[in-house]
């Protein structure tokens, strides 16, 4: 749709941000600009039983690379989120692309474990200037379908996590750490694309302030709204502890039980993967039509028979149930931020930037524990553990009904 179009809705309705048109170019862009940013992530757990491998690495190390990528994702989101929910940055963009740049080329080369911690914080700082702004500008060029449009960002970067591992078993682990590098090349094009969406972004900051300004309709009271963000907070906990299971540790649980190779055990992240992201792109418009609170409800109580199931079944029916948890327990996420979103609006940027701070913050802290535990008890008594997890969506429960959900 062209640009003026979308000027001339947003300076026609100002008091109705929804009014303003879906631009679904701008929803693919970043989208794509996700799916590379996600893609570029997926490396560093894919190449684990590598990098394991040639430094001698402990569970617990493998962990600490996990938390030290998380946290630095992690702890700066919600304060760019908050920093340009009230002074925009388009720029941010392509500059966090060119901090992940950075990263990936280090970790090519890299030939010691502080060096490798520090090319993992890299890529997490640039994946920390991403989240915020783009789940923004997905939101902006929404058109009001917010479900749709958060949940077609998330499947994007759920998708290059997706490929990642694919994409690492055919390049890296055959030829070597060095061939890390060829991942550069995602970057330097994600670089061009963010560039792109920037531009797009600096010519529509009146949408900006326009949905900005957006009032508080669910006649909730903060005292409500808090306790809601924290049940939330526990929601994503308990959903996270869970993932950082499966994609820190699966491939070694296969090696591990079923005696698989570390290309075959690859292939089936790959299918776990690729049900997440499936089950994102689904959430989000299912969201829209019958409320966000029943999507977050089955995804994360709903996934609890599978996830009990899965660590006493064979090669067979774990990759079966690996499918069908990853699909249920992925619709959840785009509901959450929406849903969170609408509690508090005007702060889309800042809330964007806890729920996808603590994805990763929880992502980072359950990958260094469960490492620690896979130590001490051995991997498989951490599926047993984590499989109980998925028990904490009855908390559910408390979330209130809001006039916009």
């Amino acid at each position: 749709m062209a640009i003026s179009n979308v000027q001339t809705a947003a300076a026609s309705a100002p008091a109705a941000p929804q009014s303003s048109p879906l631009v679904m170019r701008i929803i693919g862009a970043v989208a794509l600009a996700h799916l590379i940013n996600d893609l570029i992530q997926s490396v560093l757990p894919s190449i684990y039983p590598m990098l394991k491998a040639n430094y001698g690495l402990t569970f617990t190390q493998v962990g600490l690379i996990t938390l030290t990528f998380q946290l630095t994702a992690s702890l700066l989101q919600p304060w760019v989120g908050y920093h340009t929910d009230r002074h925009p940055k388009p720029w941010l963009l392509p500059a966090g692309s060119i901090c992940t740049l950075i990263g990936i080329v280090m970790m090519s080369m890299v030939g010691s474990f502080p060096l490798i911690l520090l090319a993992a914080a890299l890529i997490g700082i640039g994946s920390s200037t991403f989240h915020p702004e783009a789940s923004r500008i997905a939101r902006l060029a929404s058109g009001g379908r917010f479900g749709l449009a958060q949940s077609t960002f998330q499947v994007g970067g759920n998708a290059g996590s997706a490929f990642g591992p694919l994409l690492a078993a055919a390049i890296i682990i055959p030829f070597g750490q060095g061939n890390v590098a060829w991942f550069g090349l995602f970057a330097v094009f994600a670089l061009f694309v963010l560039y792109r969406i920037s531009r797009w972004y600096a010519h529509h900051l009146n949408l900006f302030k326009l949905k900005a300004g957006q009032a508080a309709t669910h006649g909730l009271s903060k005292g409500r709204v808090t306790s809601a963000l924290v049940v939330l907070g526990l929601l994503v906990f308990s959903k996270y502890f869970y993932m950082a299971s499966l994609t820190s540790y699966f491939t070694f649980y296969l090696i591990e039980k079923f005696d698989l190779s570390v290309a075959s055990s690859q292939l089936h992240l790959f299918l776990f993967l690729g049900a997440v992201a499936a089950g994102t792109f689904f959430g989000g418009p299912i969201g829209d039509k019958i409320g966000r609170k029943a999507v977050i409800w089955f995804s994360i109580l709903g996934v609890a028979p599978f996830t009990l199931l899965m660590p006493h079944v064979d090669l067979f029916w774990t990759s079966v149930l690996s499918v069908v948890i990853g699909f249920i327990l992925a619709s959840a996420f785009s509901a959450i931020v929406v849903y969170a979103q609408e509690l508090v609006p005007g702060n889309v940027g800042m809330i964007a930037g806890i729920f996808f701070g603590l994805m990763f913050g929880f992502g980072g802290i359950g990958a260094a524990l469960l490492g620690h535990l896979a130590d001490v008890h051995g991997i498989e008594y951490v599926y047993f553990l984590c499989s109980f997890l998925p028990l904490f969506g009855v908390l559910a429960i408390f979330l209130p009904r809001t006039k916009k959900v």
